[in-house]
C-alpha cells in the first residue's frame, strides 16, 4: 500500500527548504501539503482560536494536492489530519526544511518543531528538519541526502510512540558531515537584548537581538554534534512534565 505522507513548515510554501523536502518524501509515497501562506517562524505552538482557518489549493509539481493555509503550522497539522486525512491518519509527517537552526532551546519556539510535535501527540511518526543556514538560498544538497536517510530509516523501523525526531544539520562550507548522532537536547538559552528605537512619529519601539549561548559541556548533546559537523537527532516527546523532581515535590502533599 502508498504511504501516505504529509508535508508541512513554518517558512510558508514557496519557501525552497519545504520544496527540497517535498522532493525527498515523494520517493516513498503520496505527498499532501499543507503549509502557511506566509512566514511563520517563531510561532510555537499556537493554533488559531478566535479567527477563522481557510485553505486554499496550490500547485506545486508533483504532488497530487497541496494547500497554503492561512493559520499557524500546528493549524496545517490539524487542517490535514481532520478535513483533509478524514481522520485517517498519514504514515508519516515531515516539518522542514527550516531555514535555521532548532537546536536546544529553539525547539521551544519553533514552528517547524510544533508541527512535528502535534503529529507526535497524534502519534504519528513525525520529524522537523531544520538546516543551520537561514539564508533563502541556502543550500539543501547535503539536508536532502540525510533527509532521505532518516525518512527512510522512520518507515521501516518506525519512531517511538508519541515521540518526534529534531532533526537539524549543520551548514557546510569547506567542509563534510561525519555522519548521525542522536543526542539529548543541550541545555542552552538566547541572552536576549531589545533594540529601542524611534519610529517616524517619535514614538519608541524595541526590536528583539541577542546571542546564543551554550551553557552545556556536554558531549552527548545536539549542539556539540553540529560543532563537530555532525547531523543531530533528538528524541522529543509532548510530556514536559520533570519526572526527576517528582519525589522532591512529594511534601507538598503533606503541608
Amino acid at each position: 500500500m502508498t504511504k501516505q505522507i504529509l508535508v508541512v513548515n513554518d517558512d510558508g510554501i514557496t519557501a525552497p527548504g519545504i520544496l527540497a523536502l517535498i522532493s525527498i518524501a515523494s520517493k516513498f509515497g503520496e505527498v499532501t501539503v499543507v503549509a502557511p501562506d506566509k512566514p511563520q517562524s517563531g510561532m510555537g505552538h499556537a493554533i488559531s482560536v478566535n479567527s477563522t482557518i481557510r485553505i486554499n489549493p496550490v500547485k506545486i509539481e508533483g504532488v497530487k494536492q497541496a494547500f497554503a493555509c492561512s493559520g499557524t503550522p500546528v493549524d496545517c497539522v490539524k487542517m490535514a489530519v481532520n478535513i483533509l486525512f478524514k481522520g485517517k491518519k498519514p504514515d508519516l509527517i515531515v516539518s522542514g526544511i527550516n531555514h535555521g537552526a532548532n537546536h536546544s532551546i529553539n525547539v521551544i519556539y519553533s514552528g517547524t518543531m510544533s508541527a512535528a510535535m502535534e503529529g507526535a501527540i497524534e502519534n504519528i511518526p513525525s520529524i522537523g528538519f531544520s538546516l543551520l543556514d537561514y539564508s533563502i538560498d541556502a543550500d539543501f544538497s547535503a539536508s536532502k541526502i540525510y533527509a532521505e536517510k532518516i525518512i527512510k530509516h522512520a518507515l521501516q523501523h518506525g519512531i517511538p510512540a508519541y515521540t518526534c525526531l529534531n532533526v537539524n544539520i549543520p551548514k557546510m562550507e569547506n567542509e563534510y558531515i561525519k555522519g548521525i548522532k542522536v543526542c539529548r537536547q543541550a541545555m542552552a538559552n538566547w541572552e536576549e537584548e531589545f533594540d529601542e528605537r524611534i519610529d517616524p512619529t517619535g514614538k519608541p519601539y524595541y526590536w528583539l537581538t541577542g546571542k546564543f549561548v551554550n551553557y552545556d559541556k556536554g558531549e552527548d548533546t545536539d549542539v556539540w554534534a553540529l560543532e563537530n559537523n555532525f547531523v543531530s537527532v533528538v528524541p522529543v516527546q509532548p510530556d514536559v512534565t520533570s519526572h526527576k523532581s517528582i519525589n522532591e515535590l512529594k511534601k507538598i502533599e503533606n503541608v
